[in-house]
């Protein structure tokens, strides 16, 4: 039997929700330039599966990996972490 890996999992907030059952999250790091060890920010925006239409725009939610849902959609939404205020 194929042994089954770990599910990338990721913390972002809400940028859009728009969509029927689908929001945008945006992921923000900051990594450091290999040069000249500036820290810089990278941004990664990503859609996302959500079920029951829970989401708002400024939610903190943990999305993890799924198999592919559409064109786009490679993610769904594991929980809200905080409601956008």
């Amino acid at each position: 039997m194929k042994e089954r890996g770990t599910k990338k999992r990721m913390v972002g907030t809400v940028v859009s929700d728009r969509m029927d059952k689908t929001v945008v999250v945006l992921i923000e790091r900051t990594i450091q330039h290999s040069v000249y060890k500036k820290f810089v920010r990278r941004r990664a925006r990503y859609a996302a599966h959500d079920e029951t239409n829970d989401c708002k725009v400024g939610d903190r939610v943990a999305i993890i990996e799924s198999r592919p849902l559409s064109k786009t959609k490679r993610w769904r939404v594991a929980q809200v972490l905080a409601r956008a205020v």
